[in-house]
C-alpha cells in the first residue's frame, strides 16, 4: 500500500488538513505531521538555531514545533527512516496560493521540500472565505490528482523535482485546468501605528493586486470557476537571461 505524508502551514488542528487526510486514506497509509501552531506565509523557512520536538497527538497524527519544511524533514528522518513516503501532500490551505504567492506560502513550501528530497508532492489551497469552510471539493480534487501521481508517477519526460500546486475556488468547481503562474503588479501595504508607549510598530497587509491578463494563468482558471493545477519546480534559473549573458562573455570582465 502506498505511503502518504500530509502536512500544512495552518497547523495540525486545522480542519483542512484532516479533511485532506481523510480523502487520501482510500489511496494509502496516511500520516499527518504538521506545525503545532499556524505557520502561514513563512515560506521555505528551515529552523536551524534551536532544537525541534515532535509529539504524537494520536494514531497517525504528529505535531512539530516548527515550519512545514521542518515537518517534512523530521518526518522523513524519523517516521519514514526505512523508506521515504510515496507521496507528500500539503494543505488544504485557507486561501489561494496564486502567482508569486507561492514564494511566501508555507503550504507550497511543504510540497517544495518534498520535491527537493525526491518525493512526488502536491500543494492544495482553497479560496479564502469569511463563512465556514467546506473542504469537500478541494479534498476530492487533491485525491484525484494524488491518485494520478501514484498511478503514473508522472516521471517520463518530467523533472523528478516537479511538484503540483492546486488552487480550488469556492462552490462546485467546473473541472480542472492545467495552468501557469499568473503575473500581477503587487503593491505591499505597510500600516504604521503607534503603541501606548509612543513607539512605532508595523502591520504588513496583503496589498493591492492587479493581475495581468493571461488565458492560461492560475488566476484566470479559478476566476472562471475551475481548479487550477500548476506544475512547479525549484529551479529558479532564468535560462533566457543565461543565454543572453553568455554572449557578453562575463568571464572576460
Amino acid at each position: 500500500m502506498p505511503t502518504i505524508l500530509v502536512t500544512n502551514d495552518d497547523g495540525v488542528h486545522s480542519d483542512g488538513i484532516h479533511a485532506l487526510a481523510d480523502a487520501l486514506r482510500p489511496l494509502g497509509d496516511v500520516i499527518v505531521v504538521a506545525p503545532h501552531v499556524e505557520a502561514s506565509a513563512i515560506g521555505h523557512a528551515l529552523t536551524l538555531r534551536r532544537p525541534l520536538r515532535m509529539e504524537r497527538l494520536r494514531e497517525g497524527v504528529y505535531e512539530v514545533d516548527g515550519t512545514p519544511t521542518d515537518c517534512v524533514n523530521v518526518a522523513l528522518t524519523t517516521l519514514y527512516a526505512a523508506a521515504p513516503p510515496d507521496l507528500i501532500v500539503s494543505g488544504i490551505n485557507k486561501g489561494y496560493n496564486l502567482g508569486d504567492d507561492v514564494t511566501y506560502s508555507g503550504t507550497v513550501s511543504g510540497a517544495l521540500e518534498g520535491a527537493l528530497l525526491g518525493v512526488p508532492s502536491i500543494a492544495v489551497s482553497q479560496q479564502r472565505t469569511m463563512e465556514t469552510y467546506d473542504f469537500r471539493h478541494a479534498a476530492a480534487a487533491a485525491a484525484k490528482i494524488a491518485a494520478l501521481v501514484l498511478r503514473s508517477g508522472l516521471r517520463d519526460g518530467i523533472s523528478p523535482q516537479t511538484f503540483f500546486s492546486l488552487n480550488v475556488p469556492s462552490g462546485t468547481p467546473k473541472g480542472f485546468r492545467l495552468t501557469v503562474q499568473g503575473k500581477r503588479n503587487h503593491v505591499t501595504t505597510v500600516d504604521e501605528r503607534i503603541d501606548p508607549r509612543g513607539k512605532a510598530y508595523y502591520w504588513i497587509e496583503e496589498g493591492e493586486n492587479e493581475w495581468e491578463p493571461h488565458d492560461r494563468s492560475d488566476f484566470q482558471a479559478v476566476r472562471d470557476g475551475y481548479i487550477s493545477v500548476t506544475p512547479l519546480q525549484p529551479d529558479m534559473t532564468d535560462y533566457n537571461a543565461l543565454a543572453k549573458l553568455d554572449t557578453l562573455a562575463l568571464e572576460n570582465l
